[in-house]
């Protein structure tokens, strides 16, 4: 975290001053997994706790990693949902069709996290707004806070996949 404030340049706390900021696009890149998101949610609620005017001015974004790689031949495609990968490999229809999950950022060799997800030309970056901060700090407080009977309303209602879960 020292590292993320001294790279950001503004300071923190009494010594926050925006005019230092360093760089005017801020990227959050985790892998595209449920772990991505919790980590993805962690660093929201810690911008917009502690750099909520660099959150209010628009500079914090997100990078959208592929889950898969969907390769027929020489062509490749990547889909970013398991919906999104069935649809194509529904459009490339029965020819032969081979299927990468990435389990992570660390999976994909550097020309493929190059053109997939850093590479401006081709890389989806999704800007965040206060409002999807607010969310992420307010879920933070539920997961997190000395309150049991919320987390455990929480864990209930978004936990209706999980098997063998003990509330």
């Amino acid at each position: 975290i020292r590292t993320i404030i001294t790279a950001i340049g503004t300071g923190i706390g009494e010594e926050f001053d925006i005019e230092k900021l360093r760089y005017h696009r801020i990227v959050i890149m985790t892998d595209a997994d449920v772990d991505g998101a919790h980590i993805r949610t962690l660093l929201l609620t810690f911008f917009y706790r502690h750099f909520k005017q660099i959150v209010e001015n628009g500079h914090i974004f997100i990078a959208q990693p592929p889950l898969y790689k969907i390769q027929s031949g020489k062509t490749a495609e990547y889909a970013y949902s398991d919906d999104q990968r069935d649809k194509i490999v529904k459009q490339i229809g029965k020819t032969s069709v081979s299927i990468q999950r990435y389990k992570g950022l660390g999976e994909m060799n550097p020309d493929q996290l190059w053109e997939t997800t850093m590479n401006p030309e081709n890389r989806t970056l999704l800007q965040v707004a206060v409002e999807e901060a607010h969310e992420a700090d307010k879920t933070f407080d539920i997961l997190m806070g000395e309150e049991v009977e919320p987390r455990k309303k929480f864990i209930q209602t978004h936990a209706k996949a999980a098997k063998n879960i003990d509330v």
